[in-house]
């Protein structure tokens, strides 16, 4: 049954053809490490088709249980007219209201109502209580599902890590096409200097950045030769040993991409780590140095809350499908 309602197979095609003396063909498989983590699956009862970048480390590692994007997938679900109030560092929510009954309050009362949050849970004056409002109008996940695919293969073709497109796409503009306050725009919100680095047109007249595949391949570009490249000396520097398809190299990347490498090294730095994993990680969530501030701070934590939600929708379809 498990076939006819979820059509899953690896996707794969780097394949080597040598003649040996006697004229027979030797067929040598050969693939890059991400290739063995792209699966196709039929979605949305066979309407849609999405090739993507299998997540296994994300429940294998217990990145799922984390506190940090378990409260952003809340977020991403919950609708704008609501709002939680939450701590910063820890992400716990301590409260729930609409945005109508918040904005009643004056600046003191809130003020106010931050402070004893902090005394109830024994804070320091310091420690930063944010409210959040819903952001389910923005991510639109059932728009993006159709890019993913376009994208994974995009960078495929390019043989750049495909999950960076699908992380990017989850999040960067989910589905629609967005002009950011600094400039960015497009899919993969290309700032315009970064686009023109990496072989797009972008003046008063002409702006590639709106071509899904232009932009893709333009952004599969700054990934290979900027932002890993960049990533690994940082790393380096360290003395930090990496594997390229692990989870936590891949969210450091993404942190690169979004915040530059001069920010992230500038981060790294404070924290001083002799390891990386998960826990450097999650100590970058929480450290600002520079301009690695807040935003920078939960860029890898919307991807991992992005993928859950991507995962669910997944999930949920078999399961419909398999009702029916």
């Amino acid at each position: 049954m498990l076939n006819k309602l979820l059509t899953i197979f690896f996707v794969s095609s780097c394949v080597f053809v040598n003649a040996n003396n006697n004229d027979s063909l030797i067929v040598e498989e050969c693939m890059a490490p991400w290739q063995k983590e792209l699966l196709k699956v039929k979605h949305l009862h066979d309407s849609v088709h999405v090739t993507y970048v299998e997540n296994n480390d994300l429940f294998a590692e217990r990145w799922d249980r984390l506190a940090h994007p378990v409260f952003w997938k809340t977020m991403m679900t919950l609708t704008p007219d609501s709002c939680v109030i939450n701590i910063a560092k820890t992400r716990e929510i301590v409260a729930r209201m609409s945005v109508e009954d918040w904005d009643k309050w004056s600046d003191d009362e809130k003020d106010d109502y931050r402070d004893s949050i902090r005394s109830a849970h024994g804070l320091h004056e310091d420690d930063k209580v944010y409210m959040t409002t819903g952001k389910s109008d923005f991510y639109a996940f059932d728009l993006a599902l159709p890019t993913i695919s376009k994208g994974v293969e995009v960078f495929k073709k390019q043989e750049v890590d495909p999950w960076y497109a699908q992380a990017i796409l989850l999040i960067e503009s989910p589905g629609k096409l967005a002009r950011s306050n600094v400039g960015a725009y497009g899919s993969f919100q290309l700032m315009p200097g970064v686009a023109r680095k990496h072989g797009l047109t972008v003046n008063r007249y002409v702006d590639e950045r709106k071509d899904f595949v232009k932009s893709a391949k333009a952004a599969s570009s700054l990934i290979q030769n900027t932002c890993l490249p960049e990533a690994k000396i940082i790393l380096e520097r360290k003395g930090i040993a990496y594997n390229e398809t692990d989870l936590w190299f891949r969210l450091f990347v993404l942190h690169v991409y979004h915040a530059g490498a001069y920010n992230v090294n500038q981060v790294v730095e404070k924290i001083d780590p002799d390891k990386g994993g998960m826990e450097l990680i999650q100590t970058m969530w929480i450290t600002e140095a520079g301009r690695f501030k807040n935003a920078s701070q939960n860029y890898s934590q919307l991807a991992l809350a992005a993928m859950l939600i991507f995962e669910d929708m997944l999930w949920t379809t078999c399961e419909s499908t398999a009702m029916n």
